[in-house]
């Protein structure tokens, strides 16, 4: 059996999506709905999506390969130390802003790794996260109103998913947060910190509007940081009258959020769900599994990222804690 080459992992992609990633020459087109450019008008700032290659020669072999959520030089020095010939990152990258400041180019080609991205064409093409959340989806939006990218779900509570509180636990269940919650008082421990937070601890699923013994049947599941907002609630209410519970998840909403106050003035339940930190398993994970099955030979892992808040004085060594106070006191505070 021959050594797959990048060219294969791009036709793997291709294969998975059902033909989402952009072919030679269709790439600025304007025929792929998925290449798209996300702004918010902030000058400089916009990023186009590429689905695919992003960057590597399509004829370098891959024999070890790596899934991440949102690229960042951390990711590309751990690929390099283990040798990972290409990284298949969900969010879009660009130059500096997911490459240490520099270039992805002279990153990138200085460990001799390719990089593919797959964002909104990875989307809706499977109900793992309503499932994960509890209910079957019967509806999926991808650009709800007109929107790219503002996923909605509507969707029938499981059998097994009655009240809220069966809703939530089902969630961290899968999430494995008892394992994160060990993994915090460990780190805890060694650190000589009980002031550590972390990311997967600190955003668990939640009721915000409702009791945990409240029934649960039908689901309208909702992306907030997508644009979803209260006009869009309201059509869609329109749409399914039947509707209890509006889920958020990947992001969530404040409890002073105009979409909480319009979900206790017309009777819903609020569910806050996983956060954006958990995607790496709702849809890094399959997309993983689905690039094992169609590169045989290469080895497929996962890149995971734990973020912790740490107060400042109980940051690090010692000897760093000194070093910082030196260059602080000595060059920038002077």
């Amino acid at each position: 059996m021959s050594t797959p080459i990048v060219k294969d992992v791009s036709n793997a992609l291709n294969t998975l999506t059902g033909g989402r990633v952009p072919q030679d020459g269709d790439l600025f087109s304007c025929k792929n709905p998925f290449v798209v450019i996300k702004s918010s008008s902030i000058p400089g700032k916009e990023v186009m999506e590429i689905p695919g290659l992003v960057y590597g020669d399509r004829d370098k072999k891959v024999k070890k390969l790596a899934v991440l959520m949102t690229l960042n030089e951390s990711h590309i020095e751990l690929a390099g130390s283990l040798g990972v010939d290409a990284l298949v990152a969900h969010h879009p990258v660009a130059d500096a802003a997911n490459s240490g400041g520099v270039t992805l180019k002279n990153y990138l080609g200085l460990y001799d790794i390719a990089l593919f991205e797959l964002h909104e064409a990875f989307h809706g093409l499977h109900p793992g996260i309503p499932y994960l959340h509890g209910h079957k989806a019967f509806r999926s939006e991808i650009a709800y109103a007109g929107i790219p990218g503002n996923i909605m779900f509507v969707g029938k509570t499981m059998e097994e998913v009655n009240t809220l509180g069966d809703m939530v636990k089902r969630i961290n269940d899968f999430m494995g947060m008892n394992t994160e919650e060990e993994l915090l008082a460990s780190e805890r421990q060694v650190r000589k910190c009980n002031e550590i937070l972390e990311t997967n601890t600190s955003t668990r699923s939640y009721i915000l509007a409702g009791e945990e013994d409240k029934p649960v049947n039908n689901v309208l599941h909702i992306f907030p940081h997508t644009g979803f907002n209260v006009d869009h609630l309201e059509m869609a209410l329109k749409e399914h009258p039947e509707v209890d519970t509006l889920l958020a998840t990947i992001s969530r909403v404040k409890s002073d959020h105009p979409l909480v106050d319009k979900c206790r003035e017309l009777g819903l339940n609020l569910v806050i769900g996983n956060s954006h930190a958990m995607e790496i398993l709702e849809n890094g994970l399959p997309l993983a599994k689905a690039l094992d099955r169609l590169l045989p030979g290469v080895e497929v892992m996962i890149f995971r990222e734990r973020v912790t808040a740490v107060p400042l004085q109980d940051c690090g060594s010692e000897g760093i804690q000194n070093y910082a106070d030196m260059i602080c006191d000595n060059y920038l505070v002077k």
